[in-house]
């Protein structure tokens, strides 16, 4: 997945905006103003990569089935994973990651806003 094809993604999602306002070279995904996602763009030799919230077992395993998913990058790294997007993830299960993160943020806002959001994504 491209960073353009992943932030195309996450824009999709009801509601979701973004922002750089980590500075440039990385853009922040939000809903309701909760980060989902962090794209920061490739540097040097190093591909882009996007930070996603995770539940910390599906985290794990993940991180053990990819080499590419990593703890996240100065976050918990308990709650978020890195993803390398260097291509050895498929596309499918980057987006996944992508739904999950914005479900596992949508699960924490007031109960007025989830029933909303869930909504806005079945229509």
């Amino acid at each position: 997945m491209t960073p353009q094809e992943l932030s195309d993604f996450a824009l999709e999602l009801p509601e979701a905006f973004d922002d750089e306002a980590f500075g440039p070279g990385a853009t922040v995904f939000k809903v309701e103003g909760k980060v989902f996602a962090i794209l920061q763009d490739p540097s040097g030799e190093r591909p882009a990569q996007v930070t996603l919230k995770c539940e910390p077992d599906l985290a794990l395993h993940l991180r053990e089935q990819y080499a590419a998913v990593e703890p996240g990058y100065h976050v918990n790294k308990r709650h978020w994973n890195t993803v390398v997007l260097n291509g050895t993830v498929p596309v499918e299960e980057v987006r996944e990651m992508v739904e999950h993160s914005y479900d596992r943020v949508v699960s924490g806002l007031p109960k007025a806003t989830r029933d909303r959001l869930r909504l806005l994504r079945a229509a």
